[in-house]
């Protein structure tokens, strides 16, 4: 008899999915006194650095041309350019600090984000991505809230100053380093677009490599019982080239971009020098260039390449602006949980359904992917709120079968007995044999082979034996999420009949598509997005 149950009202989002990661925003907030302390040594370095180059253009000057040199010039040039480089010393220390400090709060704060997010978006992250996530993208975002925005900001006041300094000597030759400006502009901001697409496809390229590999190291025993090993080694090679390649073309357009600083620069010195000889010289009288004490040639000259230094520093930090962008996007990508849940109108009511359960049977759920099977397996043990809080049954005293399943020990005697009990120990050869455990080939050495911490060398398949062994021995409820999915046969059989066994005695309640499974069950509740429906078993 088919006996249909009215629709649920549509669910809400959680309260974690309010708002998205925001990574720059929050990278921006922790940064903010650290770029602080670095301007102001930055400004400091950039004013002592004009200052030593009047002083030592004054010494050399009066040294050429014969004249006298006071004992107060000689001290001041010497303060002057260890001040230079105690300020270079310390800005540079700045920086570090600062990147460093707003890494580690950005990762403290991406782990908060990854155990605040619901069970369902934590089970359809890639290992990999999430370990570049943590691991790289931090020091990218750092390098761009800190690191660039000072460059992008002392881009501006410095070379400012150092072209009021050479206004003080010459205005004309303040002018004429001012109007090359616009044109290195214009270069960075067509170099700038290529840059960020570039580093885009490199850090996509990156995630994609490290997802793979993260696979492959996951699967390897499946991958050497199947004399797999060279395909998979050609198709990391593969991701490798392209990683490689990738990387090479943000690094020719970095090359390119400090290129084009080093010309301009190179030109507009150049240019100075030409115009400040001629004036020395008597062969030309240009105005602003002619009729300069030495001295004064020689300060527009040291006070040039400090003009044309903080692009040049500009152009050295344009890739992190690109790579921390790039970095900023994958997290939010990652991480963003702003979009409301698949609206599924069944799983409460399947929950209140689920609420008077008996001491053992099973109970088998069923559905079309999408409907909110695993979901509300989740739900019933509390992993994940809906609108109807509360966990049907605790988390604590039940056991999960999955792909995903936590295995405990380093051996496969201890992945199945372990917290578990004497008398249970004493059986975990026959629990282990009944579901296939001792027959596969991929684990030899029987109960002693070893499975590394968490079980880092198993499949998904073999994890999820490992869940059905111990709940054989286990005395809790038993939730088993797609439990004979991906499974050969006769392993799905042995699975089935595990399952049959525990809920003799014990509840056990099933997600599946499996008919088979279905057949066995005590109670049959089938979910579709217009609601549930009990079947009778």
């Amino acid at each position: 008899m088919i006996q249909s149950k009215a629709s649920a009202p549509a669910l809400t989002s959680p309260a974690a999915g309010a708002a998205g990661f925001a990574a720059l925003d929050k990278a921006n907030s922790l940064g903010k006194s650290g770029l602080r302390r670095l301007l102001a040594w930055q400004l400091v370095r950039s004013a002592v650095r004009i200052g030593s180059a009047g002083s030592l253009a004054l010494l050399f000057g009066a040294l050429i041309m014969g004249e006298s040199v006071t004992p107060a010039l000689v001290v001041a040039v010497a303060a002057l350019v260890a001040a230079a480089a105690l300020a270079s010393l310390m800005a540079d220390r700045c920086q570090a600090l600062a990147e460093t400090s707003v890494s580690k709060a950005l990762r403290v704060a991406l782990r908060g984000r990854l155990q605040a997010m619901p069970a369902g978006l934590q089970r359809k992250l890639s290992p990999g991505s999430a370990a570049v996530a943590i691991q790289r993208h931090p020091e990218a975002i750092a390098a761009l809230v800190v690191g660039h925005r000072a460059a992008t900001m002392m881009m501006a006041a410095g070379p400012l100053l150092a072209a009021a300094a050479l206004a003080l000597v010459s205005w004309q030759a303040a002018l004429l380093v001012l109007g090359l400006t616009p044109v290195m502009i214009l270069f960075f901001a067509l170099v700038g677009g290529a840059i960020r697409q570039s580093a885009r496809a490199q850090e996509q390229a990156f995630g994609h490599l490290a997802a793979q590999f993260a696979d492959r190291v996951r699967t390897l025993p499946t991958i050497v019982g199947n004399d797999a090993v060279a395909r998979e080694q050609a198709k990391l090679a593969e991701r490798l080239d392209v990683y490689v390649g990738r990387t090479m073309g943000v690094l020719r357009l970095a090359f390119l971009n400090a290129g084009l600083i080093d010309f301009f620069a190179a030109l507009s010195i150049a240019m100075l020098a030409v115009f400040l000889g001629l004036g020395h010289l008597g062969l030309a009288t240009i105005p602003g260039f002619s009729h300069l004490a030495l001295w004064q040639s020689l300060f527009i000259l040291m006070i040039a390449p400090e003009y044309f230094g903080h692009f040049r520093r500009f152009s050295e930090q344009y890739h992190a602006k690109a790579e921390g962008l790039a970095a900023a996007a994958g997290l939010d990508d990652l991480l963003d949980i702003t979009a409301d849940p698949p609206v599924l109108p069944a799983v409460d009511h399947a929950l209140a359904e689920l609420a008077d359960l008996p001491p053992h049977g099973l109970v088998v759920i069923s559905g079309s992917s999408g409907t909110g099977k695993s979901t509300l397996l989740r739900r019933i043990v509390g992993i994940e709120e809906g609108a109807a809080n509360g966990a049907v049954i605790p988390a604590g005293s039940c056991a999960w079968i999955g792909m995903d399943s936590f295995v405990p020990g380093a051996t496969l005697e201890e992945a199945i007995g372990e917290g578990l009990g004497d008398q249970a120990i004493a059986r975990v050869s026959e629990a282990a044999g009944r579901i296939g455990l001792l027959d596969d080939e991929l684990l030899r050495g029987g109960l002693a082979a070893p499975i590394g911490p968490g079980g880092v060398a198993l499949s998904g398949g073999q994890r999820l034996r490992i869940a059905v062994a111990r709940a054989l021995l286990g005395t809790g409820t038993v939730i088993a999420d797609e439990p004979t999915a991906k499974l050969d046969p006769a392993t799905a059989r042995s699975v089935r009949q595990g399952l049959r066994e525990i809920a003799s005695s014990r509840l056990v309640i099933a997600a599946s598509h499996d008919p088979a499974l279905i057949a066995l069950a005590d109670r049959h509740l089938a979910l579709s997005p217009a609601g549930v429906t009990e079947l009778a078993a």
